[in-house]
């Protein structure tokens, strides 16, 4: 897949929402919630936000439940967003981010139908799958359709990592998928439910509002950055694989104007390239040796894998000779298990590593396959 700035390379690619012959007559005379941030929007119509969309057709939005990073997309990572009113729309905004990660009964059974439109990035560790779930989850208990406005996935044309192992369950990892699952959110909502991975093994009344012309091995290029330190299509693409440097002491560059896409510690002899994280409000107000020289590896320079690579990791790690040292508690829950972080300790090589994987892969794949939309 290219890497490239040009969302207009999004040729004849309508999302969910910018189809509303198929979802406008199933929300008349409804009560309506959405799932949005500043994600939610449609390319083919000015990039007009979804929200704004459904009250120009007369839908009747109630509110609006918004997650990580807010509905305008401008919180921290981890930050705490407020229940509040959108100032143009007059709507209340409801955080699922936080405390509230799962919104409750008396905030959603005035509803009859929840809309989610989030543009996902295709990796286990992204929160919007998990606040999916949630909203499944509690539309579920109280008998409430959930209707998804499908969209792209960036990395959606390879499969890959360690799959979660029960017990290493969190908000950054809540099924039993690997780091790269290769699904929508649309195919994996529908995997939630045929699995039965909502609490109880319940079910939700469930919808997904397809993509049209588009395949898993098609590029997709975002309209708007998914969060606020994925700025660029590099740093989507590069996620995957420089993610997990959050649990470990290495800076992937926080701070900066270029997160996900270096990687670096204060020490000399982690390379050449040199970066300063600073508070930067709206991407990063503390990050990791704030006012510290870093220096590490710039990946913008260098020939990237087009699929999720461990060579960044290992690189850093036998750079810093700090042993178990180097990781911190967060490893293993963003891995989804503790095999990878024994097997790096072990000195296994990246090779040995993925072919550790390859069995519990084929049996994802199989499992995939039922739940696929869109070809590969």
């Amino acid at each position: 897949m290219t890497i490239s700035p040009l969302a207009a390379q999004n040729t004849e690619i309508l999302t969910g929402a910018e189809q509303p012959n198929l979802y406008l007559e199933n929300l008349t005379g409804k009560k309506v919630g959405i799932v949005a941030n500043q994600t939610s929007i449609m390319p083919s119509k000015q990039n007009q936000h979804v929200v704004d969309f459904l009250l120009e057709k007369g839908v009747s939005l109630k509110k609006v439940f918004t997650p990580e990073h807010g509905f305008r997309g401008d919180a921290d990572a981890g930050e705490k967003v407020d229940n509040t009113v959108d100032q143009k729309t007059g709507l209340p905004i409801i955080s699922i981010y936080g405390t509230n990660r799962k919104p409750s009964a008396s905030q959603v059974k005035d509803l009859d139908i929840i809309i989610f439109d989030l543009q996902d990035v295709g990796t286990r560790f992204y929160t919007y799958i998990s606040t999916m779930h949630n909203i499944m989850e509690a539309a579920a208990e109280n008998n409430v359709e959930v209707m998804i406005f499908d969209r792209p996935n960036p990395n959606g044309d390879y499969i890959d990592g360690p799959v979660l192992k029960r017990g290493f369950e969190s908000f950054v990892g809540m099924h039993p998928i690997p780091v790269v699952h290769g699904l929508t959110v649309g195919e994996l909502a529908k995997m939630i439910n045929g699995e039965k991975w909502l609490k109880g093994g319940i079910t939700c009344d469930l919808q997904v509002i397809p993509v049209k012309n588009w395949t898993h091995s098609t590029s997709y290029f975002l309209p708007v950055k998914p969060s606020p330190n994925l700025p660029n299509d590099l740093s989507v693409r590069l996620y995957p694989s420089t993610c997990f440097f959050e649990g470990t002491v290495i800076s992937l560059g926080r701070g900066t104007h270029f997160p996900f896409q270096v990687y670096g510690y204060p020490d000399k002899k982690f390379g050449d390239f040199i970066f300063t994280p600073v508070s930067i409000p709206g991407m990063a107000k503390s990050p990791r040796y704030q006012d510290q020289a870093c220096y590490g590896v710039d990946l913008r320079q260098k020939p990237m894998s087009s699929q999720m690579t461990l060579s960044y990791l290992l690189d850093a790690f036998h750079k810093s000779g700090k042993g178990a040292d180097f990781f911190t508690n967060y490893f293993n829950t963003l891995a989804g298990t503790d095999e990878l972080k024994k097997q790096i300790l072990a000195g296994k090589t990246e090779t040995e590593i993925k072919a550790s994987w390859a069995e519990d892969l084929a049996q994802y794949k199989k499992l995939r396959a039922a739940y696929l939309i869109y070809q590969d």
